[in-house]
């Protein structure tokens, strides 16, 4: 069984991989902002970034990938680092942990809305096909790590624009759309997967301290 660290290099080192991986989150991306489309209107255009929140996650995890083209023909761990990239990997690690897993708990605690009936046929899509996929921003997450690090300025950055972006969601109402109407228990959790996702960033990415990584 192959490892998760040669798991991962395959994707970041190898061109073609690298290429599709980015290729795939652009894809996402677009298909993600159309979930938004309908209601953009309605919010103010400086708040975008903080209402279509699955977008705004892959928009910066492909802004992250695309620093290692650059890196193509040597490992992984030997990219660049510096404070900027550091900011960036942050808070591209910490808003796909953070909506992968928001949308696993918003979707089940409103489990009826979205899987509607039993076996409904709508359940497919509605359900299983956002659930698998958002959790994947889990997993694409844990390759940042492999050529990223972090500062404890990106760290707090991190949890400051995560906590802003709750306190829109449910002090200005512009959360996601959402088939029901949540109560008090889905910001309370929106909050403690704020912090969750930026505790994890913290333990998974080394500290960016005045170093360089060799190869």
């Amino acid at each position: 069984m192959r490892s998760p660290e040669r798991v991962a290099r395959q994707f970041l080192e190898d061109g073609p991989n690298l290429a599709w991986l980015i290729a795939v989150n652009v894809l996402a991306t677009l298909v993600g902002v159309q979930f938004y489309v309908e209601t953009l209107p309605d919010v103010p255009v400086y708040l975008w970034p903080f209402y279509a929140d699955s977008p705004a996650a892959l928009f910066l995890v492909t802004l992250s990938l695309t620093t290692l083209l650059p890196n193509l023909g040597r490992r992984a761990a030997a990219a660049p680092r510096n404070r900027a990239l550091a900011y960036l990997h942050t808070l591209a690690f910490a808003w796909l942990v953070k909506y992968g897993l928001w949308t696993f708990v918003s979707l089940n605690l409103g489990f009826s809305a979205y899987f509607g009936p039993p076996w409904s046929p709508d359940a497919f899509w509605a359900y299983w096909f956002i659930v698998v996929t958002h959790l994947g921003f889990v997993v694409e997450a844990a390759l940042l790590p492999y050529y990223g690090a972090t500062t404890r300025g990106a760290l707090a950055t991190a949890l400051a624009a995560l906590l802003a972006n709750d306190a829109i969601d449910y002090v200005l109402g512009l959360h996601p759309p959402l088939r029901y109407e949540p109560d008090l228990l889905l910001p309370v959790l929106t909050v403690a997967l704020s912090i969750l996702a930026v505790g994890v960033a913290a333990r998974s990415f080394d500290r960016l301290s005045g170093f360089s990584r060799h190869s």
